[in-house]
């Protein structure tokens, strides 16, 4: 009798179910693995609570941050929108050149103060995360943060997203010691806040959990998922009160599937994938080796200078690479135009992190795999004529960013909520995606994020 009763009950599973009895088979739920419990974090009343306010924290800080980066552009380049690297090229070269020395000036004295008035508190959300249990220092992620966002605003070339990112995580781990939440839960709530700061800024709320599962926390499970969806549609929706809710790239033609693109997505996954690996061993080796010294001083600034020596003749340099991506996604830049900025964004963005700064590397990497798509693409046409750049660029961006985060799904997600299309092209982006990812992943297996965490002791 005890052993029926055990048989149809799920008292085994954790939070405990409202109806006790199985179905009529008599299997239970917990058969389905990723549906057994919550794992170590425990899905409380109270810790809901924090992810609520950890993504109503987290949207607004990713509002203030872009209202800040606005400001600076709007200073450093008559930015009022549309083309940023337009406004870059309406400027003298003097001009340009002024201001990213300027740049790196703000940025060299900036980061010497938080790293050396600042010292011990943590600041790294990934290795807070994967080796740790997610504290981080909300005054030294918020200083980082700004200065981050204030050079990227007068042209320097990293990621806008990082700082949103860091903003979101710390916020959550405030949060966690105010609700004295345990180890675990601290953990999941800075993921998930992570994963939101990057949903909030891109309008990608979906992307931005799938990061959080498969980037931050390396997991699935049904617990993480929700939370990551809860946090990260929290966020993206309290940033639509002051950023509105279009797409990051606007105007991105729905392009159509033709064989000429399935048989290139073979051809150039391999290409990216191979490139890829190159390019993380680069950052990784330019992140273990940047300026920490009083070297920045000058360091810095003449690394800013020389990207602003580039960019005399490629404005689309400058910045995050957005406007770079979003030409190449709408079919704009000529061969020799694709292959001069896929070749150099990597290069001129590792300069700038090898001079100290600290910034994002997801945008300049998509912007870097969408010129190289183009530029595969434009070439592809001579042999096989017919299909619009553009197509293979969203193809290029996909598979460059899927594998160098080691994270295909998250890639294929983020680069279609980015550009509100590419259905179409789904199953060539899933080939070029997977075979970049597993060239990756068999010849190093580093990302972009595990490549930059600091050393042990650092």
């Amino acid at each position: 009798m005890a052993r029926n009763s055990g048989r149809n009950s799920e008292r085994q599973r954790v939070p405990q179910p409202l109806i006790k009895k199985r179905i009529a088979s008599g299997r239970g739920a917990m058969e389905q693995p990723n549906v057994t419990h919550d794992g170590d974090a425990a899905l409380t009343p109270v810790f809901w609570v924090a992810i609520v306010l950890t993504g109503v924290a987290t949207g607004l800080f990713g509002a203030g941050l872009m209202a800040l980066l606005q400001f600076v552009e709007k200073l450093a380049f008559s930015y009022h929108g549309g083309s940023y690297q337009a406004a870059v090229a309406a400027t003298s070269n003097v001009h340009r050149l002024s201001t990213m020395v300027l740049a790196g000036v703000i940025g060299a004295i900036g980061w010497y103060l938080v790293r050396r008035y600042l010292k011990g508190e943590k600041a790294e959300i990934d290795d807070a995360l994967w080796n740790g249990d997610g504290e981080l220092s909300v005054r030294r992620s918020f200083a980082t943060s700004v200065i981050s966002e204030v050079v990227i605003g007068m042209g320097a070339s990293i990621g806008r997203e990082a700082a949103p990112k860091l903003m979101g995580g710390a916020s959550a781990s405030l949060l966690s010691h105010w609700f004295h939440l345990s180890s675990a839960q601290k953990r999941l709530l800075v993921a998930c806040g992570g994963g939101a700061g990057l949903a909030a800024v891109y309008n990608v709320p979906l992307g931005g959990a799938i990061f959080t599962a498969e980037v931050m926390l390396g997991s699935f499970a049904l617990p993480t998922v929700l939370t990551a969806l809860a946090c990260t549609l929290i966020a993206t929706m309290t940033a639509w009160l002051f950023l509105g809710d279009r797409a990051t790239y606007v105007d991105v033609t729905n392009y159509h599937l033709s064989g000429s693109i399935m048989v290139w997505s073979l051809v150039a996954g391999v290409i990216i994938g191979i490139l890829a690996v190159g390019y993380v061993r680069l950052l990784g080796w330019v992140s273990a080796t940047r300026t920490k010294s009083v070297n920045v001083f000058w360091q810095m600034p003449l690394a800013f200078a020389v990207v602003g020596v580039v960019g005399f003749k490629y404005p689309q340099l400058f910045g995050n690479g957005k406007d770079m991506a979003h030409d190449a996604f709408v079919g704009v830049g000529s061969l020799g135009l694709l292959f001069a900025l896929f070749a150099l964004k990597p290069l001129v963005t590792t300069l700038t992190v090898a001079s100290g700064a600290s910034g994002g590397v997801f945008t300049p990497f998509m912007a870097t795999g969408a010129a190289l798509g183009g530029f595969l693409g434009v070439a592809w046409n001579h042999l096989w004529p017919g299909s619009p750049v553009g197509a293979f660029a969203l193809i290029g961006a996909a598979a460059m960013i899927g594998a160098a985060m080691q994270a295909p799904l998250a890639g294929l997600v983020l680069v279609i909520e980015l550009t509100h299309t590419g259905f179409d092209l789904m199953v060539p982006m899933m080939l070029a995606t997977t075979i970049a990812t597993l060239i990756v992943r068999h010849i190093d297996g580093y990302s972009i994020y595990s490549a930059r965490l600091p050393g042990h002791g650092e």
